[in-house]
């Protein structure tokens, strides 16, 4: 019974907040309170278990960006680079897109895709202010980059971290299997942005030839300021860069950072407090209790366990099952609880097969299926949250489908061709 109570919790709230017909806080607030009362979350687990509770690595991670993003907006950094975007790009929507896109997918792998949102996606709103164009579609797209760039490395996107702790894999490991077929995934899924997002190119010549007489120089306010923000800057990301060797969790590093960032500039808390989403963190603490309520009553365990014994020895199908299952359910639970409530299993396959070498290929159909499942819907991955959070901010507010019906596309079309990847690498 208790695990029916949080199918038809979950699956209420998620139509809630699909349809749009609540506030999402309202909805994941009122959706975890009730997955608390009725105990199918323990009191516990929600502030202390990490897979069935608020994960407060990304919650502190976000809170941490959102400070320094906020400190780094007053010394006129961002207003530079949207001037220099939209310069470098002639305000061709199509080329200024890619050239957005193409910047987050770097960034993504190296620092996370989160942060880099969190440091383009400003960029990208005084751009498009500029240029009097929408920034809702190259928002979209961003956020989707992120996802598809973030998979390339273990420390890219948060899920990864977690496989590569139960499979014993490096950050060479990931740069050599996933690498590959992330950019041939980025590669299409810039050549389909050009289709997808065809409707919302606009083009304003006059709005163009302003951005273009003005001197990007003249936007920077306070160049001792941006100095001390841009060395602070520098080592959170030199930190983040270097997970794997300084052993910080990305959290802590964020936090540090904040903290650097707010002694060395001397803000205060009015400055800097206003500049956080509260309502983006809210958010995620709900999704995560609610995802948590079908961690713990065993409903996510359960499907990861069916479909991948519906498989039995044909390892190629497992692998196959694993990509899929992992993408569709990706899509609609945050792959971060997700994960690390279905890499055990994996785990325990890879161990009974006698052979965890040749076994590994599902690790990477796994790692695939939920990365690029995390593009799936707009509350699939933390990424795609903090878009519509900054976006509804901005005063340009996101809608559930109208993210939605980009990322189940392009979920679809990388899945596909992670999966002929995994084939022809593994199994032809």
């Amino acid at each position: 019974m208790s695990a029916v109570a949080a199918i038809v919790i979950f699956a209420v709230a998620f139509f809630f907040i699909a349809t749009e017909k609540i506030h999402r806080v309202a909805v994941v607030l009122t959706a975890a309170g009730l997955m608390a009362l009725l105990r199918l979350v323990p009191g516990n687990d929600v502030f202390f278990s990490e897979h069935a509770g608020i994960d407060w690595n990304v919650i502190f991670l976000l809170l941490g960006m959102m400070i320094i993003v906020g400190i780094v907006k007053r010394t006129g950094l961002f207003e530079f680079l949207a001037i220099w975007a939209a310069k470098k790009s002639g305000g061709r929507p199509y080329r200024l897109m890619v050239m957005l896109m193409f910047i987050t997918a770097v960034a993504s792998p190296f620092l996370d895709n989160v942060t880099t949102i969190m440091l383009v996606a400003p960029v990208t709103l005084l751009v498009c202010d500029k240029l009097g164009v929408s920034a809702v579609p190259y928002l979209i797209a961003e956020a989707l980059a992120s996802n598809i760039g973030g998979a390339a490395t273990l420390i890219g996107d948060p899920p990864n971290i977690i496989i590569a702790s139960r499979a014993g894999l490096t950050f060479n490991d990931f740069l050599v299997h996933m690498a590959p077929v992330v950019t041939v995934a980025f590669i299409v899924f810039v050549v389909m942005c050009r289709w997808l997002f065809r409707r919302s190119f606009e083009y304003h010549p006059e709005r163009v030839a302003e951005v273009l007489a003005l001197d990007e120089r003249e936007a920077i306010t306070d160049v001792r300021l941006l100095a001390r923000c841009l060395a602070v800057l520098g080592l959170v990301i030199a930190a983040f860069s270097l997970h794997t060797v300084v052993h910080l969790e990305p959290a802590i590093v964020a936090l540090l950072g904040a903290g650097a960032m707010v002694l060395v500039t001397r803000s205060t808390p009015e400055q800097f407090l206003p500049e956080v989403e509260w309502s983006t963190l809210v958010f995620f603490m709900g999704l995560f209790i609610m995802v948590g309520g079908l961690v713990e009553t065993g409903v996510v365990g359960a499907v990861g366990h069916w479909a991948v014994g519906a498989v039995g020895d044909d390892y190629f199908a497992a692998a196959s099952s694993l990509l899929f299952g992992s993408a569709v359910l990706g899509a609609f639970l945050d792959n971060i609880p997700y994960v690390a409530t279905t890499a055990p299993i994996v785990e325990d396959i890879v161990a009974e097969s006698g052979n965890p070498a040749a076994m590994q290929p599902l690790w990477w159909a796994f790692a695939l299926g939920a990365d690029f499942g995390g593009n799936g819907t707009a509350v699939a991955a933390s990424a795609n949250v903090v878009v519509l959070g900054v976006a509804a901010r901005a005063g340009h507010p996101i809608g559930f489908w109208q993210f939605t019906r980009y990322g189940i596309v392009t979920t679809v079309v990388t899945t596909v061709v992670a999966w002929a990847y995994v084939w022809l690498r593994y199994f032809a």
